[in-house]
């Protein structure tokens, strides 16, 4: 199985960039400096039609924690609607109670509000207590990916951790790298045995997504493979 390049973009230009640039995939986003939100439903109609690669959005009405109250898990449903009807390719959410752990009612409503696209469980899961735990309930609700960098700011500081994940997640649901990752750091992350996908938002001085790190990004971990074949 071909490994895949996701790039988090929170505008057109970002998203051009990263699809031009050798990016399988795009999570679009806002305000990535509380983490990314909800883009707005112009900004995502505007990426549909523009690029070719499938793009995933994220669904977060809010920077801070993941506890969400009724209102604000009615408000991120009816975004999910919205955007499903723009034509998107997938929907990356889920929510935590106020201990920590998965929502699974919220999360499991999130995820039949998408089907029949594909749902990722976002950062949210390395706050989670016991991963393990977290990993096993996300499986039996049916999510198809976590993003994940260990519970680590930067994934690559101890490959282990997302090594771990991997192993135990057997690939259902799959586990995307992600974390700090760059071409200047990823190689640690490519030697792990069945890692797939690998999350970056390709920036470097510059906030917006950089060309030749996307293309860094993208030979690395399109290249590695083929080395491996």
């Amino acid at each position: 199985m071909s490994r895949k390049l996701e790039i988090c973009c929170t505008s057109l230009n970002d998203a051009r960039v990263a699809c031009e640039c050798g990016a399988d995939r795009i999570e679009l986003c806002e305000d990535l400096s509380v983490g990314g939100v909800t883009p707005n439903t112009d900004l995502v109609r505007s990426v549909i039609l523009n690029v070719k690669a499938p793009v995933f959005v994220l669904i977060r009405i809010r920077g801070g924690d993941f506890n969400f109250d009724d209102n604000e898990v009615e408000k991120m449903i009816g975004s999910i609607r919205a955007v499903k009807n723009l034509g998107v390719h997938g929907i990356v959410s889920g929510a935590l109670n106020e201990c920590g752990e998965i929502n699974i009612e919220v999360t499991k409503e999130m995820i039949n509000i998408t089907r029949p696209l594909p749902f990722t469980f976002h950062r949210a899961f390395d706050e989670c207590p016991d991963r393990s735990i977290a990993l096993s309930q996300l499986r039996s609700i049916g999510v198809n990916r976590i993003l994940s960098s260990g519970g680590l700011v930067t994934a690559s500081e101890s490959p282990e951790r997302i090594s771990k994940l991997v192993k135990d997640s057997m690939d259902n649901p799959r586990i995307i790298c992600c974390g700090g990752i760059r071409s200047s750091n990823i190689s640690k992350l490519l030697e792990i045995e069945d890692a797939i996908e690998f999350h970056s938002a390709a920036s470097l001085s510059d906030p917006s997504v950089d060309a030749g790190e996307v293309k860094r990004l993208g030979d690395l971990v399109h290249g590695d493979m083929k080395l491996k074949r």
